[in-house]
């Protein structure tokens, strides 16, 4: 018997449900990253003792499995690299449960994240994660590596939400652990192993979100400035006068350049450095923050300065930032995005270093992302990527020093997008021996024959 006849007869599964088709198999090979590696068979799973029936299979056969969403994340995180099957979660996207009056949602997790915003936003509730590809993503990829966005600055990450988890073990047993209250703390904080591990220690099949009251008030500024140093003073002046603002984003002038090339210049700012700025609540507090905010900006001297009062205008700016990922694509240049964390202080510092590495290496590096948590994306843009080895041992090299000035400074090599295999090579040097040696040990307790996820930084 074949696996995929195998898998059917273990799953008891209708058909479509196993399936072996090089059409459908090539689809599961990847995500946004460079690599790919097709599996054996995909499963598209439709409820929890789907899962369980197969990892119990997959674990008596020590048969690889490799869980996906929508394929969205950028660090090759669901490549089966190990072939195997490839567990796909998508048609389990039934939003189960929706209360206001716990300010909750339970979801199964191939629900697109944007779905959910919208339909708890018509229940005047709000779900804050954002990840620029809310449009696309899942919330159970949202969970395997713990994502983030442009309103984690005020409002935290994804971890900050998931109040309770079932999760389906290598074994096949099913793990519920949280719930739906707000505040727990009955023994370890089993959400929080899960959360962010990246598909190798179960298999999320459900999630309970903690949802807040939907502010009834937004306004957004846009300001161009010359030059990114000016656009960084400003941030740490919007700080030092003691705003949190729900988003702070900050854009370098490649990828200005890139959106105006991709978008038409007109939806650009004129400027090289360009500053977003998102604030939330009341509707009287959030006018007279804004009217302080923007005098504050305004001192500084800025290119242009504009400011949105009204959903739908603020969501034309924001447009403009939601789209610098393609805008940098669209460049024809393979665009490498390094999610790295700084030390705030450290903003200036890494855009200079940036510039340095641009020079040294001979390709250019864009930067923007979430000024104010210092988790800015370093897009390495190079050309023949794919083609050339001697490109990509360039580019190794200069993300070599990348990531090391960034450790050197206290940082991270990545802040919401997780390892995968994309920063596999740098997990030694980003973490200690003893650390490196806990994981290995909960992998080994909760998986002992190594088949979630393989392939991946722990091997």
């Amino acid at each position: 018997m074949t696996l995929a006849q195998k898998l059917q007869e273990a799953l008891g599964a209708g058909s479509g449900t196993v399936v072996d088709d090089l059409a459908v198999l090539e689809s599961h090979a990847g995500d946004k990253w460079t690599a790919n590696h097709a599996p054996e068979v995909v499963v598209f799973a439709e409820s929890t003792d789907q899962v369980g029936r197969l990892l119990r299979f997959a674990s008596a056969e020590k048969i690889p499995v490799t869980a996906r969403g929508a394929g969205y994340g950028y660090v090759g995180g669901c490549v089966p690299v190990r072939g195997g099957i490839a567990l796909t979660l998508a048609r389990m996207n039934r939003i189960k449960e929706i209360s206001f009056a716990d300010a909750i949602a339970v979801v199964e997790p191939g629900v697109v994240t944007g779905i959910l915003q919208e339909q708890v936003r018509a229940q005047k509730l709000f779900y804050a994660p954002d990840p620029a590809s809310l449009k696309d993503c899942t919330l159970g990829g949202n969970v395997a590596t713990n994502a983030g966005g442009p309103r984690c600055l005020k409002y935290g990450v994804t971890r900050n939400y998931v109040i309770g988890l079932e999760v389906v073990l290598a074994s096949g047993e099913v793990l519920r652990t949280g719930g739906r209250v707000h505040k727990n703390k009955t023994g370890f904080d089993l959400i929080g192993l899960f959360v962010g591990s990246e598909g190798m220690l179960g298999v999320v099949t459900e999630i309970t979100l903690r949802l807040l009251p939907l502010p009834p008030a937004r306004a957004t500024l846009s300001a161009a400035f010359a030059t990114m140093p000016l656009a960084a003073a400003a941030v740490q002046a919007i700080f030092a006068a003691g705003f949190l603002p729900s988003s702070l984003e900050i854009a370098d002038q490649f990828t200005l350049e890139a959106a105006r090339l991709d978008c038409g210049s007109e939806v650009v700012p004129a400027g090289n450095a360009h500053l977003l700025v998102d604030l939330d609540g009341q509707i009287e507090s959030v006018r007279l923050e804004m009217a302080s905010l923007k005098q504050i900006i305004s001192s500084r001297k800025p290119n242009t300065l504009e400011v949105a009062t009204e959903e739908a205008a603020c969501e034309r700016l924001w447009a403009l930032r939601r789209q610098f990922s393609n805008s940098l694509r669209a460049t024809g240049l393979t665009k490498l995005n390094q999610d790295i964390v700084v030390p705030r202080g450290r903003l200036v510092d890494l855009v200079e270093f940036a510039e340095r590495l641009q020079v040294k290496y001979g390709f250019p590096i864009a930067t923007f992302g979430h000024a104010g948590d210092g988790n800015i994306h370093v897009n390495v843009m190079a050309a023949d990527y794919n083609e050339d080895e001697r490109v990509r041992n360039r580019v190794e090299r200069a993300l070599d020093e990348l990531f090391q000035q960034v450790l050197d400074w206290g940082g991270v090599i990545t802040g919401e997008h997780g390892i995968g295999l994309a920063k596999k090579r740098w997990w030694p040097e980003a973490t200690s021996d003893v650390a490196r040696q806990v994981h290995q040990r909960l992998k080994n307790a909760l998986d002992p024959h190594g088949i979630l996820n393989p392939g991946k930084f722990l091997d």
